[in-house]
C-alpha cells in the first residue's frame, strides 16, 4: 500500500493532482479541495499522506495534508453507505476538528450542507461517528461549549436534532446523569444512544 508520497507537482486541478516522485513515476490523486488548493503550481514540491483504495476496477489514491486527517479520511469511509468520494466531500467542507464539533454538539444541519446528503444520511453519519471519534468529540466538547444551558440541554438538543422525541431524550440524558453525573456533552450523548437503541431491541 501506498502510505506517503514526495515529489514534484506536475498538474493540478480543482480536487486532483498528479505528483511525480524522484524514481520517476507519477501518481494521481484525489484530493480535498482545500488541500488541492494549497498545493504548490506544477514544478513545485509537495508531499501527501496517501490513502490507497484498491478494487477489482480499481486502483485509487486520496492525498491528505495530515495524518489525522488521513485517518478522518478513514473513519468517514468506514460508515455504513459512505463511500470515499462522499467522505471526500465532507473534508473539502470540514476539517478534522469541524467534524469534532459537529459530533460533539449533534450539529445535524452542518452535515446536510455537504452535497449528496439527506437528513437520514445525515443522522445515521452523526450516530456513527459519535461512537468512532470517541475521545475526539469530548475534547471539541470542550472547546465549543453551546450557549444557553447545561450538559442536559445540549444532550436534549443532539437527540431531537437526531429525530428523537424530547420527552424520551430527555428521560434518557436525565437517567445517564443521574448514574454519571461527570460525563460531558459527547460522553452523555453516547450512553444516551446506546440506552435508546437498546430501547428498541
Amino acid at each position: 500500500m501506498i502510505g506517503y508520497i514526495e515529489g514534484r507537482v506536475v498538474v493540478r486541478r480543482d480536487r486532483y493532482a498528479i505528483v511525480l516522485t524522484p524514481g520517476g513515476v507519477g501518481y494521481e490523486l484525489e484530493l480535498p479541495d482545500p488541500v488541492a488548493a494549497s498545493l504548490p503550481a506544477p514544478g513545485g514540491q509537495a508531499s501527501l499522506f496517501v490513502h490507497t483504495v484498491v478494487r477489482e476496477d480499481a486502483f485509487e489514491l486520496f492525498g491528505f495534508a495530515t495524518l489525522e486527517d488521513r485517518e478522518t479520511f478513514r473513519i468517514l469511509i468506514g460508515i455504513t453507505k459512505l463511500g470515499p468520494k462522499t467522505a471526500l466531500a465532507i473534508l473539502s467542507r470540514y476539517t478534522a476538528d469541524d467534524l469534532s464539533r459537529i459530533v460533539a454538539t449533534g450539529d445535524l444541519d452542518a452535515l446536510t450542507q455537504v452535497s449528496g446528503i439527506g437528513k437520514k444520511s445525515a443522522q445515521r453519519i452523526l450516530i456513527e461517528l459519535t461512537y468512532k471519534f470517541e475521545g475526539r468529540a469530548a475534547t471539541a466538547a470542550a472547546l465549543a461549549p453551546i450557549p444557553g444551558g447545561g450538559v442536559l440541554a445540549d444532550v436534549v438538543a443532539g437527540l431531537t436534532n437526531l429525530g428523537y422525541p424530547e420527552a424520551d431524550a430527555r428521560r434518557v440524558g436525565t437517567t445517564v446523569l443521574d448514574d454519571e453525573p461527570d460525563l460531558d456533552v459527547a460522553g452523555t450523548l453516547r450512553q444516551a444512544l446506546k440506552r435508546l437503541a437498546s430501547e428498541k431491541t
